[in-house]
């Protein structure tokens, strides 16, 4: 018996010293890599790759995978294995100092990562093929007017930022229009990159929630969600849309954004509600919660209820709702891509997701609609100024001070943040996403702020929030 463990032993540490070695002859063996590795090769970027190397063989069989390893899948000869169908491209193993975040999706917050890594999520963000819905463009998209100018200090950011797109709109016409330099990211990105909106995908979903209103389908903000089975008997049920709206629904004793950086629910750290359906998230861990005392409490768990509320309102017309907002109002130029589900389960679960990826000018477009219909006064435009009015003190604690200086304003209302320090009395909504991804309206002034960024932090990568969006929106150009 002895004798058995050690030659068990001795052939395990000759596997992972194999498994080494192949790691390192490849560097690292997921999925995602070996289809960004793949890209670069398609797209043109050879200088990123090892084509001396052999390439990476796939094999199609998954039945000598570990149910438990979702990506690193490596027979006994050696060789990966997939469950994905791939097409008969060698992939070759990229020449990339890649330092990733292997518990998340996206680049850690207090990460300063080289130009190799935001290669990577650039493409992760931007490339990776995870779209099974699209919005189509408009046959007519609107077209901007351009007076531009020349801002030192806006390109000087830029070459030294995660910044990928930077536009200012005012009275008509874009003034200033800046994609990173190709020494930077500016290789990869042309008029047609898809920029993922991360939590401006937020206040998107409370303005197809504004028109699923003025639409007749759902009564108004303070309709109350009581017909609705995933929430049945949690703490959100027969609450007004106003507080999902505002983040101000007594959720705080079980969900906290701030743990982690992330989604994460109190009674089981490891469960993240963007990965799963609004039911499987309530039957796991909100059946019987109480309310507590309303206030703003920031988190993502709301958009994915407001989302998944207004699609259930709609029923089979919420795609067609989506084309009448992006194609014949905002009259989009390349195609959007909303996050929906690839689950099996029914929708009426909750499953989609408030995430989309939009191109730059695009995004502009959906900025400048929402400016029309507040200075139009349409119907979305005055839910656009009921939101505002409606807005909530965040009165942010030390706890939640660490939220980034692009979003740290003083209210919030209707998914947007409201009162930036020194805008205090002006109509500014505003969008705030990961990475330090921002859009600022002035919806009576007519300036429009359209920031992409790649990554943001409180170190070598925190672009100068005031005179990038504060001061133009303030003092115009």
């Amino acid at each position: 018996m002895k004798k058995i463990f050690i030659i068990l032993r001795f052939l395990i540490i000759l596997i992972f010293v194999n498994l080494m070695f192949i790691s390192k002859a490849f560097g690292n063996l997921d999925s995602k890599v070996l289809k960004f590795n793949k890209w670069l090769n398609l797209s043109g970027y050879d200088q990123y790759l090892d084509k001396t190397a052999d390439p990476v063989e796939i094999l199609l069989d998954r039945s000598l995978c570990s149910p438990r390893d979702k990506w690193n899948c490596i027979s006994a000869d050696g060789k990966i294995i997939t469950a994905k169908e791939r097409k008969s491209t060698p992939i070759y193993p990229n020449n990339l100092k890649l330092k990733l975040n292997r518990k998340k999706n996206n680049i850690a917050f207090q990460q300063n990562p080289n130009r190799d890594t935001l290669i990577y999520y650039l493409w992760n963000y931007a490339f990776r093929n995870v779209d099974n819905y699209e919005i189509k463009p408009s046959t007519k998209p609107y077209k901007f007017k351009f007076n531009l100018i020349d801002d030192q200090f806006v390109k000087k950011q830029m070459k030294t930022k995660g910044i990928m797109s930077y536009l200012y709109f005012q009275e008509g016409q874009i003034l200033i229009d800046e994609i990173s330099p190709k020494e930077q990211l500016g290789e990869f990105i042309n008029n047609e990159t898809k920029f993922y909106s991360m939590s401006m995908g937020k206040s998107i979903t409370s303005y197809i929630l504004g028109h699923a209103i003025c639409g007749g389908y759902i009564d108004g903000v303070d309709a109350r969600i009581n017909d609705w089975p995933p929430i049945e008997n949690t703490l959100y049920h027969n609450q007004k849309l106003i507080d999902f709206l505002n983040m101000s629904t007594g959720d705080q004793k079980y969900i906290d954004e701030y743990l982690k950086n992330d989604g994460t629910f109190l009674g089981d750290p490891s469960y993240y509600y963007e990965d799963n359906s609004i039911n499987r998230t309530t039957n796991h861990l909100l059946k019987g919660s109480v309310k507590s005392k309303s206030k703003y409490y920031y988190n993502g768990f709301m958009t994915q209820i407001i989302t998944n509320y207004t699609k259930y309102k709609t029923g089979d017309d919420y795609k067609k709702l989506l084309n009448e907002i992006f194609v014949d109002k905002v009259k989009i130029k390349y195609s959007i891509f909303p996050n929906f589900s690839n689950s099996d389960e029914p929708e009426e679960n909750g499953i989609l997701h408030p995430n989309l990826r939009v191109s730059r000018y695009d995004w502009l477009r959906i900025a400048k609609a929402m400016m029309d219909d507040y200075q139009n006064d349409t119907c979305v435009g005055k839910y656009l100024k009921e939101i505002h009015k409606r807005r909530v003190p965040k009165n942010l604690n030390k706890k939640h001070m660490s939220e980034p200086h692009y979003n740290r304003t003083k209210s919030y209302g209707g998914q947007f943040h409201f009162d930036y320090p020194g805008l205090k009395d002006k109509a500014v909504f505003g969008m705030g996403g990961y990475g330090g991804r921002a859009i600022l309206i002035d919806m009576e002034n007519s300036r429009i702020v359209v920031l992409n960024s790649l990554h943001y932090n409180h170190d070598k990568f925190k672009y100068n929030h005031k005179k990038l969006l504060i001061d133009p929106i303030k003092n115009g150009k």
